[in-house]
């Protein structure tokens, strides 16, 4: 008899959620888990030393609708990245899926990950997803997608983007050929890690939004320029130039010029426009071909009399703030 391929069980995909003190962003994290279309599920809370155990702020949500779900308590703070990979360590899945405490997931996102599995190749590695940012009134701040298909190498070689941790699923597999996170990392953890993945396995890209981050009263995005120029920057050079070396020399120089880039438009971001002058320049030196850098530069020279209001026009062109307000 043959079998109906519709009656095979559903692969196990283990969602590794890290957490420290922020209880009710948790509760928001845990519950959009639970309310995912995708039936096998495996949520790992991972408690890096919050002053209420993720236990206990968790007692009052109802986890029936997934599989299972367990907290691992770590005995002290160890970080998010430490977090992480103690939650793949514990991953029973085929699949791992990440989700950090402040972001949440759209009903479909666990599906749709499986399905483009389940229709790419056998060497398919990593699937990510589009993420938009909201205020804490639901209004659209903005929204990230990923365009990387295929062969990644060329493309994070030159400075592209895959997305957050919690916009990826991984093949479980492809972690124990690329190796865990690397725990040294302060910043950018996520891109190094990619980079790994990338030399074993090819990416796909669902450019549909499935993943949401709020941004409540006061809080914005920021990432810590001073760790990423003074130890990330570095570190990934340090790590991997020989391998983009080995792909030509134009490969490595646009490495450079694309990690260079990358830390310059964070500079300026953050209002580092000295710092981020500096890193655009080294960006212009090893590769003068990306017209994005040159647009970098040009607001970093005027400051935030020009780099603010150019973000407001960007939201405006894009329909996420209406026009006439201020």
């Amino acid at each position: 008899m043959i079998e109906d391929p519709s009656d095979e069980e559903p692969p196990l995909v283990s969602v590794v959620l890290p957490t420290h003190d922020r209880p009710e962003y948790l509760k928001r994290a845990v519950q959009s888990v639970c309310n995912q279309t995708y039936p096998s599920i495996e949520l790992l809370v991972i408690d890096d030393r919050s002053p209420e155990p993720a236990h206990e702020t968790l007692s009052d949500v109802n986890v029936d609708l997934i599989s299972s779900m367990r907290c691992v308590r770590h005995e002290k703070n160890r970080g998010a990245n430490a977090a992480r990979n103690t939650g793949i360590r514990e991953a029973n899945g085929e699949f791992i899926a990440f989700l950090d405490d402040d972001d949440r997931w759209l009903q479909e996102k666990v599906s749709r990950q499986v399905d483009r599995f389940k229709r790419g190749p056998d060497d398919l590695g990593v699937v990510t997803v589009g993420s938009r940012i909201t205020d804490e009134n639901g209004t659209q701040l903005g929204v990230k997608r990923s365009s990387i298909e295929g062969d990644a190498i060329g493309p994070l070689l030159h400075g592209g983007i895959v997305g957050s941790f919690s916009r990826v699923m991984v093949r479980a597999e492809a972690v124990l050929r690329a190796g865990l996170l690397d725990e040294s990392f302060p910043s950018w953890q996520d891109r190094e890690w990619y980079f790994r993945l990338a030399k074993h396995y090819t990416f796909a890209s669902e450019r549909e939004v499935l993943v949401e981050r709020r941004l409540d009263a006061g809080d914005r995005i920021s990432d810590d320029f001073e760790q990423k120029r003074d130890v990330s920057y570095p570190k990934f050079i340090e790590k991997h130039r020989s391998f983009a070396a080995e792909q030509g020399p134009l490969a490595e120089r646009r490495f450079i010029a694309g990690l260079s880039r990358t830390l310059g438009f964070s500079g300026l971001s953050n209002g580092y426009y000295r710092d981020a002058m500096k890193y655009l320049l080294v960006a212009l030196w090893y590769y003068p071909f990306d017209p994005r850098t040159y647009l970098y530069l040009c607001l970093a020279l005027g400051g935030p009399f020009t780099f603010e209001p150019a973000s407001r026009i960007k939201r405006i062109l894009s329909g996420v703030i209406p026009s006439g307000k201020p």
